[in-house]
């Protein structure tokens, strides 16, 4: 059985599916609406929709012959934490190159990233 985390990477994995996570962000929409901008099959984007659902990021309603999908960004939650967990290894890298200029912008260059 595969973890959260592994679940939601996989479903962000494929461009079409994050466009499709974009465009809900915007608001619900059917499958109709969402297949429009692809050069897919129906049969195709539901397959995506299901992955994304799979993995916690969509849910499908059903109100009457209308089954609207909206973006469920719980999981996401879990992605940002994950990430932010590495933040201090991109903003230390960003803090020597700050050093780094702050050295040559005052001539002090001895041609090393301390």
């Amino acid at each position: 059985m595969q973890d959260n985390l592994t679940t939601t990477f996989a479903a962000l994995a494929d461009p079409t599916r994050r466009a499709i996570l974009a465009r809900l962000a915007t608001g619900e929409a059917t499958v109709n609406e969402l297949a429009e901008p692809f050069d897919i099959s129906l049969p195709a984007i539901s397959r995506h929709l299901k992955v994304l659902e799979t993995a916690g990021l969509i849910t499908r309603g059903r109100e009457a012959q209308w089954r609207p999908c909206r973006l469920d960004a719980a999981p996401l939650k879990e992605v940002a934490g994950w990430v932010n967990h590495y933040r201090i290894f991109w903003e230390g890298g960003f803090g020597k190159m700050d050093d780094y200029l702050t050295q040559l912008q005052k001539g002090d260059d001895n041609g090393s990233i301390s």
